[in-house]
């Protein structure tokens, strides 16, 4: 199925508002996770010191990764080949140009603040079952101000995409919407987490239902957000809130809701995966690629499916050269 996305077609670029965090990627044990008292593949904003405790006690060294999970998609969509630009805020230390480099080398365009505050950064606890549980110490991501936001940083992008992370700064996140949608750009949000849709339920209905066309969550997001446990229903409450909605099921696939009509995607690859974080970040990627060149919902979700398998056969956010190769050449990209 083909829809119209943009009034000007000859848009190509996909924007995002994010936070600019640094990924520190930690295989433990259950028992390591289980004493930390969080839930597994949730989120908890954290603080400087207490990430470096767990660091203390971790038996095993992070693999260090630029991250977030808006940047993670816009990396995606760099990889492809596609036009992105990135805006955040960084601090002026090693972890910032570590950031900053990552997303030239990507073919990403930045527009970083800078302040004094250190660069954040998220501590993944990847356990053997492949699930990621985050830390979060948001640093100088969490002092952006609205004055720093122009809708000129969004100008010429089909997309604006935006991280459901943000809502932890709503003054912030209401004026990058503003600034994006004044700029001409259809809004995609994905809701991030199930814990930060369970705390700020309100607030995401309020964005949803004022700026939002593209929604994406997976299975969990979908129910907290609906107030539900069955799939279905939480699917259809997506719809009724955006003009395109999309429900990501992990290794049985996804669906993509559109003008009544749910379209199954099927999965990609054997369902093996070593570590899935940025596995929907990635699926991101690969579907709002396919939306601003044009290509059918259908393919856009294949092509998600194949940047979620191949993100969750490494550790971290990226994937292997090989596995970029293989992707272009099956959808011949």
């Amino acid at each position: 199925m083909l829809i119209p996305y943009v009034s000007d077609p000859s848009r190509k670029r996909v924007a995002a508002f994010g936070s600019a965090l640094v990924d520190l990627c930690l295989l433990e044990r259950e028992e390591f996770l289980t004493a930390t008292g969080a839930q597994k593949g949730g989120m908890i904003l954290s603080d400087y010191t207490s990430i470096k405790g767990l660091l203390d006690k971790a038996s095993s060294t992070p693999i260090i990764v630029p991250g977030g999970s808006a940047c993670n998609t816009i990396v995606g969509i760099g990889k492809l080949g596609g036009s992105v630009r990135f805006m955040g805020k960084r601090g002026n230390d090693e972890l910032g140009v570590l950031f900053e480099k990552g997303l030239i080398k990507n073919n990403v365009e930045p527009i970083l603040f800078t302040c004094e505050t250190p660069t954040g950064h998220v501590l993944s606890i990847i356990t053997p079952d492949a699930q990621r549980s985050m830390f979060t110490f948001l640093g100088a991501s969490a002092e952006t101000s609205p004055a720093e936001i122009l809708h000129e940083h969004f100008k010429d992008s089909a997309v604006a995409h935006f991280e459901g992370y943000l809502v932890s700064n709503p003054e912030v996140m209401l004026a990058a919407l503003d600034a994006a949608k004044t700029a001409g750009a259809m809004i995609s949000l994905d809701l991030a987490s199930y814990t930060v849709v369970n705390s700020s339920k309100e607030l995401f209905e309020k964005i949803i239902s004022e700026y939002v066309d593209i929604l994406i969550a997976n299975e969990d997001e979908a129910c907290a957000f609906a107030g539900c446990r069955q799939e279905e229903q939480a699917l259809e409450y997506l719809s009724t809130k955006a003009n395109l909605a999309v429900m990501k099921l992990g290794k049985r696939g996804s669906i993509v809701a559109h003008e009544g009509v749910n379209m199954q995607i099927p999965p990609h690859g054997s369902g093996f995966a070593i570590d899935t974080t940025g596995a929907g970040d990635l699926w991101a990627a690969g579907f709002l690629y396919g939306l601003v060149n044009g290509f059918t919902l259908e393919k856009c979700g294949a092509l998600g499916s194949a940047c979620g398998f191949e993100v969750c056969q490494n550790i971290g956010a990226s994937i292997s050269d090989e596995g970029w190769q293989r992707i272009k050449t099956q959808f011949q990209l």
